[in-house]
């Protein structure tokens, strides 16, 4: 493919892991690189729970997209909002333009999933945003400060309780981290009535939690939660979210929270190409990660479905997305110089992690399995490794540092 009379553009739809990992892969590939997103940050999201749950600020766990790609001259952002595509033109349709595209790498992610009960996404907010968290944080606190004021024993009771559903590695995080708030942070500025007694459970309609961990540190998670004074119920399915609790496996809870960690589906993209997505809305890909009669259309992290040489489909995690972005950039560039990836796409698995709260963790590395405090160290490290910039590392180490011997949360601000 040649390009006479202008460089190449490449649009990039998404500025989360993949997106952001496919704009470094071009650098230096001579293309020219636009790079849309319809919120102005890039947020790590394995660490939003610790904003909704008053631990860190957005700020430390999100950037501008802008700030990411500075010294990028050959990156333009723009902050716009997709709302289609026209393969036969090549054009990338937005409120405001429609844009052209030599190559298109759509990497715009997975929103919450309500099974078809799209209803209860205000009742139950899930987390996937700094706006969600902040919503959630909103949430959490305005209970306890309506609990203290309650003259009534029910209501305390009711809205101090907290519901999360899922238990896979975003609901065990929440339920941990509430814990934490209730019985280590909150009580000795309530004098009406006792954080430490709230009700937390977590909700998994699957035999166990974590499933996509061995069976061992799954049972060693419940355990650890249970500890902490978190009632885990597995086969749990929620049948109903009302705007005072839930349903779930026929018992009613009235509730003053409830959380939602229980599903996710991909982005309408499947529509813009007016191709069928996997039950979750996925969009299945070839070994190259592009689209089935559209060779320069490359879909990467949460919205690919990728299945590996065992037919096993690759994990939606933030490990996975960098991996496929950088692919797809990689394979641009090469076909910019007139050749061909060298090889199929392939996930190496580095490991899966979950933090349970205060000095626990599990990690799973191969045949290497951790848990407890050496656990939740590996954790901490390769979270604040990962992290955009020295500014955040050094903060976010510093806050765990203080909040560890000190219990205190200093993000606890109702703004919603």
């Amino acid at each position: 493919m040649t390009f006479t009379d202008r460089p190449p553009r490449v649009i990039i739809i998404g500025g989360g892991f993949a997106g952001i990992a496919a704009a470094q892969a071009l650098k230096g590939s001579g293309a020219r690189i636009l790079l849309l997103d319809s919120q102005n940050h890039h947020c790590f999201q394995p660490l939003l729970y610790q904003v909704a749950t008053a631990a860190l600020a957005g700020p430390d766990v999100a950037w501008p997209i802008r700030y990411v790609m500075r010294g990028r001259p050959d990156v333009t952002v723009l902050m716009l909002a997709v709302e289609g595509i026209d393969t036969a033109r090549k054009t990338v349709k937005t409120r405001v333009v429609d844009i052209a595209y030599d190559f298109l790498i759509i990497a715009t992610g997975a929103a919450h999933s309500y099974f078809g009960h799209d209803d209860w996404a205000r009742l139950a907010p899930g987390l996937k945003s700094i706006d969600d968290a902040t919503l959630i944080r909103s949430r959490l606190l305005a209970a306890f400060e309506q609990a203290e004021a309650s003259v009534d024993p029910l209501a305390r009771a009711r809205l101090l309780t907290f519901v999360i559903v899922g238990g896979g590695p975003t609901g065990v995080e929440l339920a941990g981290a509430i814990s934490e708030l209730a019985r280590r942070t909150l009580p000795p500025e309530f004098h009406r009535v006792d954080p430490a007694r709230a009700r937390i459970l977590l909700l998994e309609a699957g035999p166990r939690l974590l499933s996509a961990f061995p069976e061992r540190l799954s049972t060693y998670a419940r355990r650890a939660l249970e500890r902490m004074g978190v009632e885990v119920r597995t086969e749990a399915a929620v049948a109903e979210v009302r705007p005072a609790g839930a349903v779930a496996a026929g018992e009613e809870i009235p509730a003053g929270v409830v959380l939602w960690a229980a599903g996710v589906r991909a982005s309408p993209a499947a529509n813009w190409l007016g191709v069928a997505g996997d039950d979750a809305g996925r969009i299945p890909v070839g070994p190259e990660l592009t689209v089935a009669g559209f060779p320069d259309v490359y879909v990467v992290g949460d919205l690919a479905h990728v299945t590996g040489p065992d037919g096993v489909s690759v994990p939606a995690l933030a490990a996975s997305a960098k991996q496929m972005g950088w692919y797809a950039g990689r394979a641009i560039r090469r076909r910019l110089r007139g050749e061909r990836p060298r090889k199929p796409f392939r996930y190496r698995d580095h490991g899966n992690l979950a933090t349970i709260g205060r000095k626990s963790a599990i990690v799973k590395l191969g045949r290497l399995e951790l848990t407890g405090f050496v656990g939740w160290l590996f954790w901490s490290v390769v979270h604040v490794y990962f992290l955009v910039n020295l500014r955040s590392r050094l903060f976010v180490a510093i806050s765990w540092i203080a909040a560890y011997f000190t219990f205190h949360r200093g993000a606890r601000l109702i703004t919603r």
